[in-house]
């Protein structure tokens, strides 16, 4: 049971008495009635052969207030997708599942790329902007959630807590970011939020001096939870990363476009595990390594755009006071492991603040080295000025899809 404090800036919404599920639903049923509801599924072909994702679906074919699930599907063939429309065909509610590899979304992303709006790189935020361009699209509901594929500790609870702040029509939220402990097998997980975002985001305090976008970001509990919901109009105008920097990004758009009482952060879940990456020390393209620059690249420049000036010194003077703390963090989740009966490994610990430290430096180069990469994606209302049509062309390309692969 969680506590009732309020910290930061950010609307805490806790999980005070376990509230009964079917409750729950009764209220996100009534409220689907003047605010319809969306689940967004960014998903690998390969996670529909794994076993969080089959878990995912069963639970969700139980679930009663969803208008409609949009499921962008990444790293598929064609046999592949007919397979993924035959998995999902299951769900009871209106779904469709936007085949990123396929010929009519690639066309598409094509003339897009010729008016130099599309994404430029492929990821889970690419994925996540198509699917948001697509919920903007069919206009079916006004409340969305966005969840991952590979939640082995999945339970529909977690999607109704996650949506009920933005789909209760008395509460003015904009948009909810889920948080919750990362904990399993005996022991504490979530690195890269605990040993990085934290203590990066409490170096730059002490670095550039206290803004309250820096406080803005430290009152989120899990910054990197891939949970969140938002109303519809929140899908116009965001700008967010194509890499592992999407969630430090939607976080800062809403920091850009609302005031804080219109966004909250929710206890969804006590227990949450899903499939965990390797720290990958030895080549930064890939696992925690990639990882972690993604991210730090992604608050330098939402820094810049706040008007702050780096350079290389400022860069080795943050690496320097992040390290101290993160070494810090690691005796404190330490002793709050015990206290738990949880095990934490000090060496792998330490091994991983000092990559963090080191790829602190290399994110700052690459900041500094490629002033005029454009690092987001456009905004969907730029797409349509650009492409007045392409959402109707979206919606077109998805239901060629559907009509010709599906079998019924």
């Amino acid at each position: 049971m969680g506590d009732f404090y309020q910290n930061g800036i950010i609307t805490t919404l806790h999980n005070l008495g376990h509230r009964p599920l079917k409750d729950l639903e009764k209220e996100l049923q009534q409220f689907s009635q003047r605010r319809p509801m969306a689940l967004i599924l960014p998903s690998l072909y390969s996670e529909l052969e794994g076993f969080a994702l089959p878990q995912i679906i069963k639970e969700l074919v139980n679930v009663p207030y969803l208008s409609e699930i949009v499921i962008g599907l990444d790293r598929a063939d064609e046999e592949q997708f007919r397979g993924a429309l035959e998995f999902f065909a299951r769900l009871p509610q209106h779904h469709r599942i936007l085949w990123q590899d396929g010929p009519r979304l690639q066309a598409l992303d094509a003339i897009l790329q010729q008016q130099g709006v599309a994404p430029k790189e492929r990821g889970k935020g690419r994925n996540v902007w198509y699917c948001m361009g697509y919920a903007l699209a069919t206009n079916r509901s006004e409340a969305v959630a966005l969840h991952d594929c590979d939640i082995l500790t999945y339970h529909r609870s977690l999607l109704a807590r996650l949506i009920y702040p933005v789909a209760n029509p008395r509460f003015n939220y904009e948009f909810c970011k889920g948080y919750y402990a990362r904990i399993a097998d005996g022991k504490i997980n979530g690195r890269v939020s605990r040993l990085l975002v934290t203590p990066l985001l409490r170096a730059l305090k002490k670095t550039l001096s206290d803004m309250e976008y820096l406080e803005y970001m430290d009152s989120f509990r899990y910054p990197l939870a891939g949970e969140f919901s938002f109303r519809r109009d929140v899908l116009n105008d965001i700008l967010i990363p194509s890499d592992w920097g999407l969630e430090i990004g939607v976080l800062s758009e809403m920091y850009r476009n609302y005031a804080n009482n219109r966004l909250c952060q929710v206890d969804i879940a006590d227990v949450y595990d899903h499939k965990h990456q390797q720290l990958s020390a030895e080549d930064d393209r890939g696992g925690l390594s990639k990882m972690s620059i993604d991210i730090s690249t992604a608050l330098f420049r939402k820094l810049a755009t706040r008007g702050v000036t780096f350079n290389i010194e400022t860069f080795r003077s943050l690496k320097a006071t992040y390290y101290r703390i993160g070494l810090d963090f690691i005796e404190t989740y330490n002793n709050d492991a015990v206290m738990n009966g949880l095990s934490l490994d000090i060496h792998a610990e330490e091994q991983a603040v000092e990559l963090f430290a080191q790829n602190i430096m290399k994110a700052g180069e690459i900041f500094l080295d490629r002033p005029m990469e454009r690092p987001f994606i456009p905004s969907w209302s730029r797409v349509i000025s650009a492409v007045p049509d392409v959402l109707e062309q979206l919606i077109d390309a998805v239901e060629a899809d559907h009509a010709e692969f599906s079998k019924g």
